[in-house]
């Protein structure tokens, strides 16, 4: 499983130019499955993300998390996480997880970083979208947890 993590002033997605979903300040995270991926990973990375340090205090300093600044997480899936561009020029996409299996997957991711006390607004699974933002530093930040065997 795949995060990436923008921490944004604002982010929304629209789809068919219409709004959908909006946040004000938190994160806005691209969220790509493969395969192998479980509820395991989904739980450890929701986690993580709702702890992580990333926000200032009143020293400048990154010592506050998304719960402590009472930020809201903005999900979208996106399979082009997983493209593989080593060959040719167009992007193969074989280790991204088929619908079916990614999408209960991200939302359970979801679920979990709402059970972690982060409030939560989603694109549209499959939908072609429009995603904007303003990303806050910048501060973008990969985070990849596979599957335990």
């Amino acid at each position: 499983m795949r995060v990436l993590l923008q921490r944004a002033k604002w982010g929304k997605v629209l789809v068919g130019g219409h709004p959908i979903a909006e946040i004000e300040a938190g994160v806005v995270l691209l969220v790509g499955i493969t395969h192998s991926d479980t509820e395991a990973e989904a739980r450890y990375l929701a986690h993580k993300i709702a702890h992580l340090r990333i926000f200032e205090d009143e020293n400048g300093k990154l010592n506050r998390s998304l719960l402590d600044i009472g930020g809201e997480a903005l999900v979208v899936s996106q399979f082009t996480l997983y493209a593989d561009t080593r060959k040719g020029r167009r992007p193969a996409f074989t280790a991204a997880a088929r619908p079916e299996h990614a999408e209960p997957l991200v939302n359970r991711f979801t679920e979990l970083l709402q059970e972690e006390g982060v409030p939560v607004q989603t694109g549209r699974f499959g939908a072609h979208m429009e995603v904007a933002l303003v990303n806050d530093g910048p501060v973008t930040i990969w985070l990849e947890r596979e599957h335990a065997a």
